[in-house]
């Protein structure tokens, strides 16, 4: 990895501009800890749907893509997959699994690097997780799979093996001299994505790295929103980004600047993102909660939460038991029973 130094603000030529945006994914991280603390609800409906579109999106970055049907029986495991393509896809969501579950606790290491590959083909005839035994280049592909440029060669074979070991002994020193992961982060994938270490799946391996690395520096925007989503968004900025830093990366005269910019915008459009979906359920959870609590009052005998879920279509079973706590603890309801006998009676505060 490219040797950064204390002064790194001034020895990389950051603007103003530069230094904000760095500046305000700092302030994002701290108002997403807050969110997760307060509106837990709210972001696990995120998390369900974030994994849904970082699978197809990732894959659909290199071609590979199903059915929506079928897409969604492979990431919640109710369908076995029928081919190649299904067996990658399935092994690209349970490498994401394995970083959302463990988070933190996953080290950043080359052999975690090589586990997530061999989960990523772990169903498919092929082995995962070895280096390339020939050369490769890193190109840009269409929908369909099919390169329409190459953007860079990448380092070759022989050399992979001593570069990768470099890349994580870099990362570990430039945390440990305390330079900001958010500099030192989009360092490490674009070179990764310079060694272009294995054979194929290269690109999906190194999304996955982005994600557990901004889980080691505390940035869990993506386990509520898909940045896999977002890069494929912006595929073209992406691979332009890309090629533009990567020139000059073997004698170590590239311009890291195009893809720090473009890594730093995706999150911040990320964390946009995230605040705006979170008011959006937080307004629609707010309506059907009053949606509940209206037919809660209508109630003049006891009754049942299987009774509010007739009155209240599309409110879920969860959010009905959410307000009843809610009511209870304000004095407005009181239970009798437990479980699924319990009833419910309204309480009459006028008295």
């Amino acid at each position: 990895m490219r040797s950064l130094q204390p002064a790194f603000l001034a020895d990389m030529g950051f603007s103003a501009h530069n230094v904000a945006s760095l500046r305000a994914l700092g302030e994002y991280r701290g108002k997403r800890a807050l969110y997760a603390r307060q509106r837990p609800e709210t972001l696990a409906a995120l998390r369900a749907e974030a994994v849904i579109e970082s699978t197809d999106s990732s894959n659909r970055l290199e071609g590979i893509t199903t059915s929506a049907v079928r897409l969604m029986a492979l990431v919640e495991l109710t369908t076995t997959p029928r081919d190649r393509t299904e067996q990658e896809i399935v092994g690209y969501r349970n490498a994401l699994d394995s970083i959302h579950e463990r988070g933190r606790k996953m080290p950043v290491t080359v052999n975690v690097i090589r586990q997530l590959h061999r989960t990523l083909y772990h169903l498919t005839p092929d082995e995962g997780g070895r280096w390339k035994e020939t050369d490769n280049e890193f190109t840009e592909k269409d929908a369909q799979g099919i390169i329409t440029r190459v953007l860079f060669k990448a380092l070759p074979a022989k050399a992979t093996p001593p570069a990768m070991n470099n890349l994580i002994d870099g990362y570990e020193q430039a945390i440990a001299q305390g330079i900001d992961p958010m500099v030192v982060m989009p360092l490490v994938v674009l070179d990764f994505l310079c060694i272009h270490p294995f054979h194929g799946g290269n690109g999906r391996v190194a999304r996955l790295l982005t994600l557990l690395l901004l889980y080691h520096a505390g940035y869990e925007v993506g386990r509520y929103i898909s940045l896999e989503r977002l890069f494929e968004k912006n595929r073209e900025s992406y691979y332009d980004a890309v090629e533009a830093s990567s020139q000059g990366w073997q004698q170590r005269e590239h311009d890291v600047l195009p893809w720090l910019n473009y890594f730093w915008g995706i999150l911040i459009d990320a964390y946009k993102e995230f605040e705006e979906r979170v008011g959006q359920l937080d307004g629609a959870r707010s309506s059907k909660s009053e949606r509940v609590r209206d037919a809660v009052g209508r109630k003049v005998s006891p009754f049942k939460i299987v009774d509010l879920e007739r009155d209240c279509p599309g409110v879920s079973r969860e959010t009905i038991r959410l307000v009843l706590r809610e009511m209870k603890a304000e004095g407005l309801v009181r239970a009798e029973g437990r479980g699924r006998g319990a009833r419910w009676i309204k309480i009459d505060v006028s008295r």
